[in-house]
């Protein structure tokens, strides 16, 4: 067999348990695993990309397979840089299974060599998205089974500042 390289792209704002499922069981299934956190200059993000980055990385440090990096731009163009097979995208509902539907062919015509891989998100975790766990902190409710206890920690660290 090849040796496979993937890639798993998000903003991750922040990481949840969710994405850390899809990264787990990824990891298991190719030899090396990109997550690429997006720069994400079309979003509000809650976290920096330094801050999205050092907490991906501190969540992921177990996955010996897995490195975690920044990209800026098509995540095509990053995939063919990186010389990956394989793009990893989650799905939690058929709504999320139609946007990625089409993202995948978009982007097998930009890197015909990059095939895409969609995962189901575990059932316990899909409800999750980043989205809703920024929305539940920033009105007080408790996120802590939504992100690990690293992510928690960092996130009512960050709402705090901003309250002060």
């Amino acid at each position: 067999m090849a040796n496979v390289i993937a890639l798993y792209p998000g903003t991750f704002d922040p990481l949840t348990l969710g994405h850390e499922d899809i990264v787990r069981r990824s990891a298991k299934l190719v030899d090396k695993l990109i997550i690429s956190v997006a720069a994400a200059h079309h979003k509000k993000t809650l976290f920096n990309l330094q801050e999205r980055l050092s907490m991906t990385r501190e969540a992921l440090k177990d996955c010996t397979n897995v490195e975690v990096e920044s990209f800026t731009g098509l995540v095509s163009e990053f995939a063919l840089s990186k010389k990956v097979n394989v793009m990893i995208r989650g799905v939690r509902s058929m709504t999320d299974f139609d946007y990625e539907f089409q993202l995948a062919g978009m982007n097998h015509k930009l890197a015909p060599g990059v095939d895409t891989i969609f995962l189901n998100t575990s059932d316990v975790y899909q409800c999750i998205s980043s989205t809703l766990v920024r929305e539940i902190a920033v009105l007080g409710g408790d996120i802590a089974q939504f992100v690990s206890p690293h992510i928690h920690a960092q996130v009512l660290g960050k709402l705090k500042k901003s309250d002060s």
